[in-house]
């Protein structure tokens, strides 16, 4: 791609993500995500009535009477977005891309973030950390995330949420909003997700929603005769006979396993999640994601 074509993309995005955002999600992702914590405000003398776990021994030392800590809600968010660049986003049968896709909805909760004056940064990840950029504001440093999200060319194919997750933790002491955008193609041979402790850790430290996106044709497979298949992330390729009604039923059956046991996960750790399909309106997935909250 050239450099001429990338920016026409870009402000093609931008142009049909930041009407979006005014006109669909900016009161929704307020509403749904206005600032949760607390930050210290003052210092004032104790009155009738105040929590005394609030009470500031240093002040109360010093001026011989209770003085108490004040706080108030912290309005601004730093909104983290964790971004899946492994090698499986690039499978797509419909208009775009699993990638592609990801990189929309991203763009859209970006200037979501930036019209209620939050910070954004974004985390890519494959089976590494591929690139991250801090939390900031601005337009520039908004168009700079999304840029990246459509040219970034991965040092790896494979795909490993929990190392992503681990990076959130370490990198963000603070706490902040977090958006997992990927595939959530991360299993072991038993189909059982590989992320779960670190999931687990973040999803306690940090607010964290997951985004996810799939193509229709991956849970079902069409009988097309025998087809040579091959997958994208290990290189492993088989020939498979696709008129096999009970291969297509164990596929399907393996799918649905691992949507069932991801959905456990989500639910044991109280994470709010939504599915996308790359033929599907996204922006109804994602009022839905708001709604939850």
């Amino acid at each position: 791609m050239t450099t001429e074509e990338m920016l026409k993309k870009v402000r093609k995005i931008e142009i049909r993500t930041k009407a979006l955002s005014h006109q669909i999600f900016a009161g929704e992702y307020h509403s749904a995500f206005k600032g949760r914590g607390m930050a210290f405000s003052e210092v004032r003398e104790y009155q009738y009535g105040d929590d005394v776990r609030n009470m500031d021994r240093n002040v109360t030392a010093r001026m011989s009477s209770p003085y108490v800590k004040v706080f108030e809600e912290e309005r601004e968010l730093t909104v983290v977005l964790l971004v899946d660049v492994s090698r499986s986003g690039l499978f797509g049968t419909r208009a775009e891309t699993k990638r592609e896709r990801l990189a929309e909805i991203a763009a859209v909760l970006s200037y979501s973030a930036i019209l209620n004056n939050d910070k954004v940064g974004a985390l890519f990840f494959s089976d590494r950390v591929e690139k991250f950029i801090p939390p900031g504001k601005g337009r520039s440093h908004l168009l700079h995330i999304i840029r990246e999200m459509l040219e970034l060319q991965p040092s790896s194919d494979g795909t490993d949420i929990g190392a992503a997750l681990q990076f959130l933790t370490g990198a963000l002491k603070k706490k902040c909003t977090a958006f997992l955008l990927s595939d959530m193609l991360d299993v072991d041979s038993g189909g059982n997700p590989r992320y779960e402790d670190a999931l687990k850790i973040a999803a306690g430290r940090h607010d964290l929603s997951v985004i996810k996106v799939y193509d229709p044709r991956e849970r079902g497979i069409v009988p097309m005769g025998l087809v040579h298949i091959k997958d994208s992330e290990t290189g492993r390729s088989a020939w498979v006979n696709t008129d096999s009604r009970k291969m297509r039923s164990a596929y399907a059956e393996w799918f649905s396993d691992i949507s069932r046991k991801e959905q456990r996960l989500f639910n044991r750790y109280h994470i709010d999640n939504v599915e996308v399909a790359t033929d599907a309106d996204y922006v109804k997935a994602l009022l839905s994601l708001f709604s939850k909250r």
